[in-house]
């Protein structure tokens, strides 16, 4: 499917957390939660979505810490579905290793491989790969510049303040595409907004919740950015995410869903005693005009509509598997997507181009 002629592309991902079922108090081992990874990119693919995607996060209550090797795992069960990683931490990553293995992942999938990169909602990959978090954002800025010219050139000569320079080397493999798309994650920054405009990379918005308008300032920045830089804004690329969950009512989905993101949010924010979140609040975080999806399929369609109607994105990805949430869930929630949303949304903003 070309879905630059056929409309949006809609996809998942996966951080991949391991969190007790609200209902059992039990977690699931860490190898079974990778091969359910696994094997939902094998359901997404089979139903026809376009983009499956793993972040990376270094924790005990996370499962991926290496992406790409879940990716290339996942390759080899899919034959269409993008392969992304959703996000990978920039900043603490050599940007050669970091090519290598896309590079490698890129030709295992036949051409699948995209890299999201971030700045990190936590912080212990600094102190874990003998980075110092002073340096966050100028890691991040270099580490973008050489990633490019990597990505762009089979050798390389390149000098810079955090790691050794390259002399004439040879950047290997190279992938099957001709470069491996790149995208800045961005969570609110606009500062990285900014530098994915001036590189002239593709932004990738997580919209987790509130009024998704908050968020058009930071587009219009990265538009300009990339205009200053000389960038066709033509050229741009734009993907939202968020949580979702979809059932056959919103009332359905929303009783469904409360315990598994209450679940999510106490458990991560229990190092700050943050209490259970109530069910009034979630019923405002989870309304008509907010960024939560969750609700029936027309809901879902509606919200994915109206942040078009702001971004004019070309992507939205949901992630379906937070709070313990049981693998039948997460694999209904794929199908519902693929065959009830998808669909339409793709249609409508297949119109738009027109």
């Amino acid at each position: 499917m070309n879905n630059e002629q056929s409309g949006m592309e809609i996809g998942i991902y996966t951080l991949g957390d391991l969190v007790p079922n609200p209902y059992t108090g039990k977690t699931i081992p860490a190898g079974q939660r990778l091969k359910e990874i696994v094997e939902a990119a094998k359901l997404a693919d089979e139903a026809g979505l376009d983009v499956f995607g793993v972040g990376e996060h270094h924790r005990l209550d996370y499962v991926a810490s290496t992406p790409p090797v879940i990716l290339a795992a996942a390759s080899q069960v899919t034959k269409r579905v993008k392969l992304v990683s959703t996000t990978t931490v920039l900043g603490t990553v050599d940007p050669v290793r970091l090519f290598e293995d896309f590079a490698t992942l890129d030709l295992l999938s036949d051409g699948r491989a995209e890299v999201i990169a971030g700045r990190g909602a936590f912080v212990e990959s600094f102190s874990l790969f003998g980075y110092h978090l002073d340096d966050y954002d100028g890691l991040f800025d270099e580490n973008i510049d050489l990633f490019l010219k990597l990505n762009a050139h089979k050798r390389v000569t390149w000098s810079g303040r955090y790691r050794s320079p390259l002399k004439d080397a040879e950047i290997a493999p190279r992938p099957a595409q001709k470069e491996i798309p790149f995208w800045v994650g961005v969570g609110g920054s606009p500062e990285s907004a900014e530098r994915a405009g001036k590189y002239g990379v593709g932004l990738t918005m997580a919209i987790l919740g509130g009024a998704p308008e908050r968020f058009t300032a930071l587009v219009e920045r990265y538009r300009q950015s990339a205009a200053e830089a000389g960038h066709p804004t033509s050229n741009l690329k734009m993907a939202v995410t968020g949580h979702a969950y979809i059932s056959s009512t919103n009332k359905q989905a929303k009783d469904e869903y409360y315990p598994y993101y209450a679940n999510y949010r106490q458990f991560f924010n229990r190092e700050h005693s943050v209490g259970q979140m109530s069910r009034s609040e979630f019923e405002q975080l989870a309304g008509p005009d907010t960024a939560l999806f969750v609700g029936s399929s027309q809901q879902i369609i509606e919200k994915i509509l109206h942040q078009y109607e702001l971004f004019g994105h070309q992507r939205f990805l949901a992630q379906l598997d937070i709070g313990g949430m049981p693998f039948k869930k997460v694999a209904e929630n794929i199908e519902r997507l693929a065959v009830e949303v998808a669909p339409v949304v793709r249609r409508e903003t297949s119109k738009s181009k027109k």
